[in-house]
């Protein structure tokens, strides 16, 4: 009788070990499977969107209802979502897509076949689910170019901890900037990493959109068409989650190419 208790007892132990061990090997994959965060370096860091394209560069060329602007892309920080990008513009998919949200002066969203930000039924899911990609170099920055998430791939133990894997698509935000108050100010200046707050102040951009969202590229040539977009007169009321503007606004083309500080190879190529 003695016995079977304690073999009963020893098999309630074997398995509470076991149910823990389980517990804590979840509980740890959950927070290994945001493995699309990164951790800061500030030794190492370097802000590349501050520094001007050097010759060969790849770039994109938009051509867009209210005139055309540029940005550098950064394939070796981003390659999926700059590739995913690539291919699209290429095959001619942005060609008269919509800018179909526009917030506050802070930034745009581009790049819909649909007025209201949705996507065809038909569209490939695969050019939707490219992993997050973040780097320390890359921030929301004005003049930035970033690809939105389209999915977040959390499971129970991502809810409750934090983590899951965050996906991205092929339509693209616009970085304008944030009024920049005395109290952003203060509250950046008190920041670790004085580098970046300073950048900021600089530069201008959207500091909540900081390891975000995929950056894929930065303007460097009509900046004034990105602030346009970003201060549109929109009409809520057409869709909850967007801001659409009122009026049409279009991506005519996307062209890629390669810098030169001359422009001439560019400028070719946007007249083909």
């Amino acid at each position: 009788m003695y016995q079977k208790k304690s073999l009963v007892k020893t098999v309630l132990v074997f398995t509470l070990i076991m149910s823990l061990g389980v517990l804590i090997f979840m509980i740890f994959s959950s927070f290994m499977k945001a493995k699309n965060s990164i951790v800061i370096n500030t030794d190492t860091m370097e802000l590349v969107q501050l520094e001007a394209p050097e010759e060969g560069d790849p770039i994109a060329i938009v051509e867009t209802s209210l005139g055309e602007f540029r940005f550098v892309l950064y394939p070796e920080y981003s390659p999926n979502a700059v590739k995913n990008f690539t291919e699209l513009a290429e095959s001619g998919y942005y060609n008269n897509t919509y800018v179909f949200h526009s917030e506050s002066g802070a930034f745009s969203a581009a790049g819909s076949p649909n007025k209201d930000g949705t996507l065809k039924e038909d569209f490939d899911k695969n050019r939707e689910l490219v992993e997050r990609e973040l780097h320390q170099n890359l921030w929301p920055f004005k003049g930035a170019v970033c690809c939105m998430t389209s999915t977040v791939d959390k499971g129970f133990f991502d809810a409750l901890f934090g983590g899951g894997d965050y996906y991205c698509g092929s339509r693209l935000a616009f970085l304008n900037t944030i009024e920049f108050t005395d109290e952003i100010k203060e509250e950046m200046a008190s920041s670790d990493n004085k580098t970046l707050a300073d950048a900021f102040a600089e530069k201008g951009g959207v500091p909540n959109f900081s390891q975000q969202m995929t950056v894929i590229g930065q303007t460097y040539e009509g900046m004034e068409i990105v602030e346009q977009l970003s201060k549109l007169e929109t009409d809520a009321s057409e869709n909850g989650t967007y801001k659409i503007p009122k009026e049409d606004i279009m991506i005519l083309s996307v062209t890629i190419d390669e810098y030169y500080e001359s422009g001439e190879a560019a400028e070719e190529s946007s007249d083909k």
